[in-house]
């Protein structure tokens, strides 16, 4: 029997959450499969630890303080998987929906891949948004070869597609792999820590394949709310750049230093110029009015 432990991590979002769960075991896996679910609750004050209990008592439940975010929960939950000695880790976000057949598809690529390539695999499942149906996660792949960290989203096809990163919404990570890749790197602490495991997962002799169709349906981020909505005054949109959801200086340089070529230094302080050019810009312009 292969263990399959699936990760997902929330922060007050119960309705999204339990819908996430629901789908999840739904899904139908072949007789070689068991599943088992690691959830870190990193803080949630709506009751979401509590309904789960009550409604799936078999999942394992982790708490954090609500200052994990992410990337620093799936590190948590990750590690618990390690000790339990998995075939396999899946990360999933709690507002993917997967569709009854994603996991099996997940594994049936691995499976087919694992024959002709290499048992160190990692299988993306693309997801598309939920209204538009069009693509929103799902693997990457570079195109700047002075920037490998440059890089553009692929849509599935018929066909696994191979990749250099991914997105993790949802990804099946062999146990091989999770030996030779090692764990989320707690530096990060929202964002960038999962295309930063798929960078250092390809180092480590890894190969990264989209399979094929999408898996599931997860809304695409519209970015309302975040340092990229210009709807919000400069200075709060400043403060959210720095912030565990933007671009926090300290783990945006290891990321570009770490995947973004011998002009890293470049690539790292560029959005901060951007963003500071862009703001005295908007000031100029609106003295210009009022005057």
């Amino acid at each position: 029997m292969n263990v399959v432990s699936v990760l997902i991590t929330c922060h007050n979002r119960k309705v999204k959450t339990l819908a996430c769960l629901d789908a999840l075991f739904n899904n139908t896996l072949s007789g070689e499969y068991s599943l088992e679910v690691i959830f870190v609750d990193d803080g949630s004050t709506d009751g979401t630890s509590e309904k789960i209990s009550a409604k799936f008592p078999d999942v394992h439940i982790l708490h954090g303080d609500g200052n994990l975010f992410w990337n620093r929960a799936m590190h948590l939950a990750c590690k618990e998987a390690q000790a339990t000695s998995c075939d396999f880790a899946v990360w999933l976000n709690d507002d993917t929906v997967l569709y009854p057949d994603a996991l099996q598809t997940l594994l049936n690529t691995f499976n087919t891949l694992r024959r002709d390539v290499t048992s160190r695999l990692i299988i993306v499942g693309a997801l598309c948004d939920p209204v538009s149906h069009t693509l929103s996660y799902s693997g990457w792949r570079t195109r700047n070869r002075w920037n490998p960290a440059d890089c553009v989203k692929i849509a599935p096809a018929e066909m696994p597609i191979e990749c250099d990163t991914m997105n993790g919404n949802c990804v099946l990570i062999s146990r091989d792999a999770l030996q030779a890749t090692g764990n989320l790197d707690p530096v990060f602490t929202h964002a960038m820590g999962d295309m930063d495991y798929g960078f250092r997962a390809r180092r480590a002799g890894c190969d990264i394949w989209l399979a094929p169709g999408f898996v599931g349906e997860c809304q695409t981020n519209d970015g309302k709310g975040l340092w990229s909505d210009r709807s919000l005054p400069w200075r709060e949109r400043f403060r959210k750049l720095l912030g565990p959801k933007g671009l926090p200086p300290k783990e945006w340089f290891v990321f570009t230093r770490r995947h973004s070529g011998p002009f890293w230094f470049v690539y790292w302080i560029f959005p901060y110029v951007k963003f500071c050019f862009q703001g005295l810009t908007s000031i100029f312009h609106g003295k210009a009015k009022r005057s």
